[in-house]
Order: C-alpha cells, then structure tokens, then sequence
C-alpha cells in the first residue's frame, strides 16, 4: 500500500471509516475500495479519516484500499455542460447509460464533458496582451442559443504568450500560454472547481429589476428580483414542481439550471421527457439549449443528494462568470436537508431540532447566499446573476419544522403553496395571504418606469381587496351571505373576478401559461376600469346581481388564454362592457 493511501476499518452506510490517511485534507476526494466508489473526506483525526462515499457502499469490506486524489471534490467546467443531464457528481447520465445500461453500475464512471466533441474557436485576445483573472480569451458555440466564453481561471494573470487562433478544437487542447511571471500556465478549455468553494467576483451588487416569470400572481404581487432567492414550500401535491417547471420554462435568464435532488423519479422523467421537446420562446429552439439537469432522485445514494446542490450552483456560477443571467431550480432543499441529517445521524452527531444536524442553517445559508447580482473580474464593465428557487416539501404541509423555518431566514420572497387551493384546482396555488416579497419596492419601480405608472397602486388596492375578502368570508360562516350590504357583495365580486379571472393561471393552455408585463398591465388595467364604473352603478341603483349577469364576466375569464390575434377585439369588447355599466338602471 502507498504510503500517502489507506485501508477501509469500517463502513456504517454512505460513511467509511480509514487509517493510514496521514496528510489527507478535508473535503479530499478518494476513491474507496476496490471498485473505485467516489467519496469525501468530512472528518480527520490524526491519520484516521471518515469518508463520505456517493455510491451504495453494500459489499465493502475492512482491508480494501481508500486512493488519494490530492483534490477537493469538484466539478469540470467547459463547453458542453448545457444540454447534459448529469447526477449529483457530474456524471454524465447519457453517457453512463450507453456503456453500462439502465442501472448505474457501482464505480461507473465518464468524463463530465465530452474529450471527442470539435468547438470552433473564435480568439477576442491578442498575443502581448496583459490578461487578468476572469478575461475573455475567446468564444465558442455551445448550443444554438449559448456563446460559450472561454475564460482565463481565477487567480490567474499575466502576459499572453500565445493564443489558438480561430478554428475547430476539442476542450483538451491548448488554448492559451500565459507568462505569470513566476511559471508559465497553459489553459485548455476545461476548468475545474471545487464545488463547496463560491467562485470569487469583483463586488456585489444590489438588485435592480424583477426576473419576470409570466406567472400574474408571481410577477403583480410577490416579485422575485433579478441575482434574488426565493422559497416554494408546500405539502404533497399542492404544485411545488409544476411552479418550479413553469418557472424554468419561462423565467427571463439566460441559462436554466435545474436541480433534482431527491425528488421522485417520475417528476425527474417528467422533466425529462418535456423539457428537450419544449419550444425556447426566446430563442424559437429546444428548452434543453441553455439548460443543464442535475437529476439525483429520492433511490440514487443519499451521499450524493447532498453534493448535488453544491455541483449545480458551481455550474450556475460559471456562466454568470461568461456575463449571464442564471436562474437555479432546487428540487427540494428538503430532500438534500434530509441527506445530511441522515449522513450526520451516521457520524454519531448531536442533532438539533428533529433530528436535523446542528448546522443546518448555516448550511442552507451558504448555498443560498451565493445567489446574487454580481460585478464579474476581469477587464471592462460586466455583469451576472444567479437567481435561486428552492422548493421546500415540509410534512404535512407544517411550515413550522426546521427546513422552512431555516429557509425564511435567509430567502427573501416566500411562495406559500396551499393545499385547499389546489384541491380547488386554483394553480398556481400560491397564497395570496401568507405569502410575501422583499423585492416589491425594487419592482414596483421598474413596473412603474417601464410599464405603467398606475401599476403600484392598482397591485395594492388588488391585495386590499383579497384581503377584505378574507375577513368577509368570517362573517359570511356567521351570519350568511344575504345580511351582507351590497357594497360588500361588490368587494366579493370584486375579489372573484382577481381570483379567477387573473390570480389563476392554466399552465397547459398555450397562451394562458405566460404573460408578459404588457399583457399583465392590460388585464389589470381593464378590470380596475371595470370596478370604478361598478361602483359608479351601485350608487344609481344597480344591484350586484344585474352586474354579475353582464357579458364582460365571462370575457374577463378569457383573457389570460387568448391569443395574440384574439387579444385585440377582446379587450375592444371589454371597452365597450364597460361605458355600458354606466347607461345601467337600478331596479331593472
């Protein structure tokens, strides 16, 4: 046996004790046994290591060899990375599948990124130039709708003693020759990076825009901001993946990095199997085009459900590097909480609240905070962002337990999913009362700006509404709908028509599954046009009933799935409903 190397003493689940680990790092990758299993090093006491493996450790036996890497677990990164479906490790699925089958054989194992895939080179640097840290070197055509950039490592500078010039290569060829001054480095087009380490920036920047979502109840009233983090928790079958999935499909970044960790495996197949057929609206090509997968269902080993986050946002981090906009899908973070309370259960560790490691918080707070707008090294004035979205799955719908309590903390925009809203088949099932925004101000801004100035006010008066409602509906279990006055009667309806007629959104429907700001803005301006003439109608005499039988009811319904050549007349129609409700007589 190597010296630097060791044997394998004892195995408790995903966890493997070693000695003869002398001069062994934390968070050291090593391949355990004699099938070559992936783990990390958590612990290290003296030359004896405690090694979490990502792989079904079923078989391995004290005596067998633990090999050194002399590196932190980490991830490549290089063209290629879009379009690929990886699992908690970067192991290329795809890939594992062709030459082993449909069951991943333990130790199997393929280059994250292909070695044999030609990339037309397109240099933007000049032999002499002084590079630093996070420069552009050159470009090349990942996906028909991703310019991949190929930039210089951080904590790399110097003189650029030669570059590639324009033509076909694959990412292990030499790219560029930079004189440090000390040594002189050669740069391929793959990186590597540990995935529990952030990737440095120049500053950190304060939001400034909403990342539009074409979800109305999302975009109007709980605003996620561009570089922000947002929380969806909910129970079993309130809708958490389909608001994820819609978010993926239509949220306005420019890279989609989605993260299955834990999850069942048909909602994983589900991704899979619509995600590549889905039209880009952005680019008019496949979704898959600026995506990568990460899938680490709830039976892959639990080892690397708790990597799997940690692979993601390192990829996420990478493109914002290029000067992008990432949106980061998290498939749930209680999945991955539930990892590390079973690993840490195994490590004989004091647990904290129900059973969570002690670290939980802090542990969810390093990966959220590496979201954010950001200031990108290197020369001129670029920017990036990572937008997070993690779903929370709480038993039983109890937003008191310790993975959503910890999440509040830190997020900043709470998406509240309601299982009596979605039992009423309201989807998006987001509650309008219990959720929350932090970026509403920053929003309502850039609404205001570029959208429409009236756009606060009418979002406030729409809350003020949904929120009478709710006190109404007390009152109506006491006493009954027919004591109301008819100047509550007109709040309810009020209320029904925001409810169903824009809050709820049919995700299968071509057009209502997304709607722009401008639509947005339409809609709500049409239907606040109509409550100033309702209330006009009342004070003459006209009744809540006469006012529910009118036509525009109906056409308010239609709006949110009507075609861009249907939306013209029908917003003329409802023009003409609403100078109508003012000729109304009372008592008709």
């Amino acid at each position: 046996m190597n010296e630097n190397n060791g044997v394998i003493i004892r195995v408790t689940g995903p966890v493997v004790e070693a000695e003869g680990m002398a001069g062994s790092r934390m968070y050291e990758s090593v391949k355990v046994g004699n099938t070559g299993l992936i783990g990390e090093i958590i612990i290290l006491e003296g030359d004896r290591a405690t090694i979490q493996v990502y792989e079904e450790t079923i078989g391995l036996t004290p005596g067998e060899p633990v090999i050194r890497t002399y590196l932190p677990l980490s991830v490549e990164l290089g063209p290629g990375l879009v379009g690929t479906m990886y699992d908690g490790i970067q192991r290329p699925l795809e890939e594992i599948l062709r030459n082993t089958g449909d069951m991943i054989e333990r130790g199997a194992s393929a280059p994250a990124l292909d070695r044999t895939k030609k990339y037309r080179f397109y240099p933007c640097a000049k032999k002499g130039d002084m590079i630093h840290e996070g420069d552009r070197l050159g470009c090349v055509r990942e996906s028909v709708a991703v310019h991949h950039y190929i930039l210089v490592p951080p904590g790399v500078s110097g003189t650029l003693e030669s570059l590639a010039e324009k033509g076909e290569y694959v990412i292990t060829d030499t790219i560029a020759t930079i004189n440090t001054g000390t040594v002189k480095k050669t740069l391929t087009m793959i990186q590597r990076w540990p995935v529990r380490d952030p990737r440095p920036v120049r500053e950190r920047l304060d939001p400034i825009e909403p990342l539009m979502t074409g979800q109305r109840i999302i975009d109007t009233l709980f605003p996620l901001a561009r570089g922000g983090t947002a929380a969806i928790p909910g129970p079993f079958g309130s809708g958490k993946t389909v608001v994820q999935q819609q978010l993926a499909k239509w949220v306005n970044a420019d890279i989609i990095v989605y993260i299955g960790c834990g999850e069942r495996g048909n909602e994983m197949a589900d991704v899979l199997e619509q995600f590549p057929t889905l039209k880009d609206p952005r680019t008019g090509h496949a979704l898959s085009s600026r995506m990568v997968l990460i899938a680490n269902t709830s039976n892959m080993p639990v080892a690397a459900r708790e990597a799997s986050v940690y692979t993601g946002i390192t990829i996420a981090e990478y493109y914002r590097d290029m000067g992008y906009h990432v949106a980061l899908m998290a498939d749930s973070t209680s999945r991955w909480a539930e990892a590390m309370r079973e690993i840490s259960g195994r490590l004989e560790e004091m647990p904290g609240e129900e059973g969570y490691p002690a670290y939980l918080s802090s542990r969810l707070a390093d990966f959220y905070e590496r979201a954010g707008r950001v200031s990108l090294l290197g020369t001129g004035d670029h920017e990036g962002s990572i937008s997070v979205i993690g779903a929370v799955s709480p038993p039983g719908g109890d937003f008191s337990e310790p993975v959503t309590q910890n999440t509040l903390r830190i997020v900043k925009v709470f998406w509240a999913l309601d299982a009596d809203l979605a039992y009423q088949r309201h989807f998006p099932a987001i509650n309008w009362l219990m959720s929350y925004s932090l970026y509403s101000s920053i929003a309502g801004s850039w609404w205001e700006e570029h959208i429409g100035p009236d756009f606060v006010r009418m979002k406030q008066e729409m809350m003020e509404i949904l929120q009478r409602e709710n006190e109404l509906e007390e009152i109506i279990r006491l006493v009954g709908p027919e004591t109301l006055p008819e100047s509550d009667r007109l709040l309810l309806l009020k209320a029904e028509i925001l409810r169903e007629s824009y809050l709820m959104q049919y995700a299968f429907d071509e057009f209502d599954t997304y709607t722009g700001p401008k639509k947005q803005y339409r809609m709500l301006q049409a239907i606040f046009s109509f409550f100033n003439r309702a209330e006009l109608a009342l004070e003459m005499g006209v009744s809540v009933s006469q006012l529910r039988t009118l036509p525009i009811i109906e056409r308010f319904a239609r709006m949110g799935s009507s075609s861009p050549d249907e939306e013209e007349s029908l917003f003329l129609e409802i023009e003409t409903d609403i100078r109508a409700v003012r000729e109304m007589k009372g008592g008709v």
